[in-house]
């Protein structure tokens, strides 16, 4: 079975493994980064904002930040691409993914109101690109939950859009040719005892994922 390394603390990790696991993949959740030499990929999964100053920008908005965690986990995400392992990063994981690389992220999204967690995550409305990932899972549309207040801003070298909310909002990015891929949903928190009707199955994100693993 394929060991996916996760940073962090097993206890808050829990709707990541169980999602990786009903995958066929074995979760590995670790403060000790060196665990990860072990895995064959990296899921970088959700949290709170990154610290502005590692795109080099002041704090206008972002909350939460530890910038102990953002570099220890931009030094993963460096060092799996580096070695050409698969990454997946999740909300904030999506963020951290194109920070590390180069890009940039809007600190308030203009429409945060219909994106951020308000009691419970919010649902809307998601345009897949054509020939992305998320358009050969789910078509050209679909409804995906939502609990986040910021977004990719000015992509990093090397990545590409793979689906953008009604409002212009980046929903996914991808760059398939280091098997790297990033959503700003939470498809953890849309399948096994999540799934709800009419949301989209997040399932298919982790089957795609571990589908990663056989190339």
């Amino acid at each position: 079975m394929k060991k996916i390394f996760l940073y962090g603390e097993w206890e808050k990790r829990q709707n990541y493994v169980r999602a990786l696991a009903a995958a066929g993949m074995e979760p590995v959740v670790s403060w000790n980064g060196e665990d990860g030499e072990a895995c064959q990929a990296l899921l970088l999964p959700g949290g709170a904002d990154l610290d502005p100053a590692l795109y080099h920008a002041p704090n206008q908005a972002s909350r939460g930040v530890d910038r102990a965690l953002d570099e220890a986990e931009i030094a993963l995400a460096r060092r799996f691409a580096a070695s050409n392992r698969p990454i997946l990063g999740i909300c904030r994981g999506e963020q951290l993914l194109n920070v590390a690389f180069g890009g940039d992220l809007i600190q308030d999204l203009p429409t945060a109101a219909a994106h951020r967690w308000d009691q419970a995550d919010q649902r809307h409305k998601v345009r897949a690109v054509p020939g992305g990932f998320l358009a050969g899972l789910y078509g050209e549309g679909f409804l995906a939950n939502s609990a986040h207040h910021q977004g990719a801003g000015r992509l990093a070298p090397g990545f590409r859009a793979a689906a953008w909310a009604e409002d212009g909002v980046l929903e996914a990015l991808e760059w398939p040719e280091k098997r790297i891929y990033g959503v700003q949903w939470h498809p953890e928190r849309a399948t096994l005892a999540f799934a709800a009707p009419g949301l989209a199955d997040g399932g298919a994100v982790f089957r795609f994922f571990a589908g990663l693993l056989d190339n």
